[in-house]
């Protein structure tokens, strides 16, 4: 019955605004009109663009053709993908709580937050094509280069908070070189030597006019425009609730310097499974662990944690929700 009167609702909004429609035309064009109505229950309106949006404190003046109409793309695909940007807000009330401590700690504008969800989908398993791993895309060599440990056994790109820090020390590293976030955002695309470069061959001082790739021209504008959505989602259509989020999950913390052989026997000792030890320590990359003499911390997720037997009432950004 309710799926009936909300089909019923939006038939007769439908209508009306076919209607409406038709006395804006004139009646001299009616005929044109019937032609011409709408054969499907939905219509799709280009999104509102602001005149200037802000950028970790920094003001990005929308008002310029490139800068609009940059920004418009990323917005209204951000805004009509609406399974994957709905995930997107589900999965940052589990993983956002993790990173935006660390961001604070560090002096790093927290909007870089949206920068973890361009880059993966939060996805701690994510892997690109150029073989860069976990929530924020690092290379091996840029990873050890800030102190993550990749081996045969373990992959801390992977792991959320040790290569949040390590994102949140390259990012420093950009800054003190282009004192300007938005550049900084850029480089952590193209890399600081490309920037640098084309900033200098190209007269600016700005990477937002800089001709680049379409991948890095894409890049701050895709950041940004998840920015508004995720601070106005419904006026972006996107209705959500406390318990269509995902919760955090709680876990024990245990604490290793030696070898783990077989982690499937460990997982059977801690009275979890292995798929579930898997996807709490996603760094963990083989069926076997070898410290190499470092101390790993592995979190080990508590029984009633495991399962949605209440509604989730977490709810890290109260903008998310319509209750």
């Amino acid at each position: 019955m309710k799926v009936f009167r909300n089909n019923l609702i939006s038939f007769l909004l439908g209508g009306g605004l076919c209607l409406t429609a038709c006395f804006c035309i004139g009646f001299n064009d009616a005929d044109k009109a019937n032609e011409e109505q709408p054969v499907v229950s939905a219509f799709t309106v280009s999104p509102e663009i602001p005149k200037h949006i802000r950028f970790c404190g920094e003001n990005l003046d929308l008002k310029r053709y490139n800068m609009r109409e940059g920004f418009d793309r990323e917005l209204s695909s951000l805004t009509y993908f609406h399974s994957s940007t709905m995930l997107l807000i589900k999965r940052a009330n589990r993983y956002f709580p993790i990173i935006e401590p660390i961001l604070k700690k560090n002096g790093i504008p927290e909007d870089f937050k949206y920068m973890a969800v361009i880059e993966s989908s939060l996805d701690t398993r994510a892997t690109s094509p150029s073989r860069a791993a976990g929530i924020w895309q690092l290379l091996e060599g840029t990873a050890k280069q800030y102190g993550l440990t990749v081996t045969e056994t373990v992959d801390e790109r992977r792991h959320v908070e040790k290569s949040t820090q390590a994102a949140c020390e390259y990012l420093l590293d950009g800054y003190k070189r282009y004192k300007n976030w938005t550049t900084v955002a850029a480089s952590y695309n193209a890399g600081m030597g490309r920037i640098s470069g084309e900033l200098s061959k190209q007269y600016v001082d700005d990477s937002m006019d800089l001709w680049l790739v379409e991948e890095t021209t894409r890049y701050v504008f895709r950041i940004v425009a998840l920015k508004q959505i995720f601070e106005h989602p419904y006026k972006y259509g996107f209705v959500l609730h406390a318990e269509d989020l995902y919760k955090p999950i709680e876990t024990e913390e245990v604490v290793v310097s030696s070898d783990i052989p077989d982690l499937a026997a460990f997982a059977k000792e801690k009275e979890i499974t292995f798929a579930d030890l898997k996807r709490l320590n996603t760094w963990l990359t083989d069926r076997s662990l070898e410290t190499k003499g470092k101390t790993f911390s592995i979190q080990i997720p508590k029984a009633e944690e495991l399962f949605y037997n209440k509604p989730n009432h977490y709810v890290h950004d109260k903008r998310w929700v319509v209750d």
